[in-house]
């Protein structure tokens, strides 16, 4: 995958999320889209179409 391509971690304050985070930025990733809950609500739907769809 590119360096530079975006890439979505969901729960990235929580243990699995935070671990996930922090090993792709030790392989040089960097282009990373973080929402917290409060600013994604993965549960609803249209939010979450709205949110992938930009």
């Amino acid at each position: 995958m590119d360096k530079s391509a975006k890439i979505f971690i969901a729960g990235h304050r929580g243990m699995v999320g935070s671990a996930i985070l922090r090993n792709l930025q030790t392989r040089g990733y960097s282009n990373f889209v973080l929402r917290t809950h409060k600013e994604l609500d993965l549960t609803n739907q249209s939010e979450v179409n709205e949110f992938f769809s930009v």
